[in-house]
C-alpha cells in the first residue's frame, strides 16, 4: 500500500518538473517532494484509521477494567471531544515542536519528534521506538546484504547456465526456499548449529557498541534464516530479468562482434537486470522496519516487531500509531533512495 501510494505521488510530482529544474538534481528534488507529500498523506490515513475507529476509543485504549473516571481521563488526554482535524494538527505539532502532557501531578514535556506517550509505561513513544530500532536495523541490514549476495549471484548463474543441469538444480533450490517458512529454517538451524553441533550460542542480542564480535555472532543465525527465504525470491527475479536482458538486440550485437559471454553477462546484462532488484530490495528493507516478526520472535530479539505485537495486544494506541508511522516512513524513504539509485544505474530514468 505504501509503495503504491509513493509511486502515485511521485508520478504527480513530475508535474513540478519545470519548477524544480531538469537533469539529475531536478529528478532528486522531485523524488524528495513526492516522498514528503506521501508521508503527509500517509500520516493522515494512519491517524484517521486508528482514531476514527468504531467504538469508544477511550474505553478500548484504557481497557475493560478501567473505571469511568479513568476512561474520562484517557478521553481528556486524547482530546476526543475536540474535532478530528484539531487533534491531528496537534499531533503534527508534537512531531515538529514537541508536546506537553499532564500527568495529574505535573506536566511532562515530550521533545520533538513527539509521537505521544505509552499508556502502559508513560514512556515517550519516540524513545521506545529508538531503543528498538538498532535491533531491527541490525537484523534488516545484515540479512539484506546476505540475501542480495546469495539471490543475485544465484539468479545470474542460473540465467548464464540456462538449459543445463546447474540451472535446474538452482531453480529447484529457489522454489524450495520460496515455499519454506522462515520459522522452519530458523528452527532447523538452531537445532543443528546451536544444539547438536554447538558451533554458535543460542542468539541473544548484544549491542554493536558493547561487543561487535558478539553482536555479529549472535545475529548470524537470524541473518541466515531470513536471508535464505528472501534470497530465493531475488534469485527468481534476477534470473527472469537476466534472461529478458540477454534476449535484447544490443546483447546479440555484442555476441556478433565476438565479445566474451562472461563480459556480456557481468558488464552489460547484469546492469540492466538490477533495476527491479533495486526497487524490490528497497521496499523489503523499508518494510523490515515494521519488524521481521517471526524472526524476532523465534530468536528472542527485542525489536520493533515484537514491540508492535505487544502494543496491539494491550491496546497501547499511541505506540501502535507511532510504530506504523515509523514503518511507513522507512518504506517511503527506502523507495525514494531506490529511485535515486535506479537513476544512477540507468540515466534514462531521469528523462522519464
Amino acid at each position: 500500500m505504501t509503495a503504491t501510494l509513493s509511486a502515485s505521488v511521485a508520478t504527480r510530482a513530475r508535474g513540478f518538473g519545470g519548477l524544480l529544474g531538469g537533469g539529475f538534481t531536478g529528478f532528486v528534488l522531485r523524488r524528495a517532494l513526492g516522498a514528503l507529500v506521501t508521508l503527509f498523506v500517509l500520516s493522515v490515513v494512519i491517524y484517521a484509521v486508528f482514531y476514527v475507529a468504531p467504538g469508544d476509543v477511550a474505553q478500548i485504549t484504557c481497557g475493560p477494567r478501567c473505571s469511568p473516571a479513568q476512561v474520562q481521563q484517557v478521553s481528556d488526554q486524547l482530546r476526543l471531544d475536540d474535532p478530528l482535524y484539531t487533534r491531528y494538527l496537534d499531533f503534527l505539532r508534537g512531531i515538529v515542536v514537541g508536546h506537553d502532557y499532564s500527568t495529574g501531578t505535573g506536566v511532562l514535556h515530550c521533545d520533538a519528534p513527539c509521537l505521544g506517550l505509552s499508556y502502559q509505561t508513560d514512556q515517550q513513544v519516540t524513545e521506545l521506538i529508538l531503543n528498538k530500532v538498532p535491533v531491527t536495523g541490525s537484523l534488516a541490514l545484515g540479512a539484506m546484504v546476505l540475501w542480495l549476495i546469495l539471490g543475485v549471484g544465484t539468479g545470474v548463474l542460473s540465467a548464464w547456465r540456462r538449459g543445463r543441469a546447474t540451472e535446474r538444480i538452482l531453480t529447484g533450490v529457489t522454489l524450495a526456499g520460496t515455499a519454506t517458512p522462515v520459522f522452519v529454517i530458523g528452527l532447523i538451524l538452531m537445532i543443528l548449529v546451536c544444539g547438536q553441533l554447538q558451533w554458535l550460542p543460542f542468539p541473544q542480542y548484544v549491542p554493536f557498541t558493547d561487543d561487535p564480535q558478539q553482536w555479529a555472532w549472535n545475529l548470524l543465525l537470524p541473518w541466515v534464516s531470513l536471508a535464505l527465504i528472501e534470497a530465493a525470491k531475488y534469485a527468481r527475479l534476477t534470473r527472469a530479468s537476466m534472461l529478458e536482458t540477454l534476449a535484447e538486440d544490443h546483447v546479440r550485437t555484442f555476441r556478433a562482434y565476438g565479445v566474451k559471454e562472461r563480459s556480456i553477462v557481468g558488464r552489460h546484462a547484469l546492469r540492466g537486470a538490477l533495476a527491479p532488484v533495486i526497487a524490490l530490495s528497497a521496499n523489503d528493507f523499508g518494510s523490515m522496519f515494521g519488524g521481521a516478526l517471526l524472526t524476532e520472535t523465534l530468536f528472542g530479539l527485542p525489536g520493533l516487531g515484537r514491540e508492535l505485537v505487544h502494543a496491539v495486544r494491550v491496546v497501547d494506541l499511541p505506540v501502535v500509531v507511532g510504530m506504523v508511522m515509523v514503518t511507513g516512513f522507512f518504506v517511503v524513504l527506502a523507495n525514494a533512495v531506490a529511485d535515486v539509485l535506479y537513476a544512477v544505474a540507468d540515466r534514462r530514468v531521469v528523462l522519464s
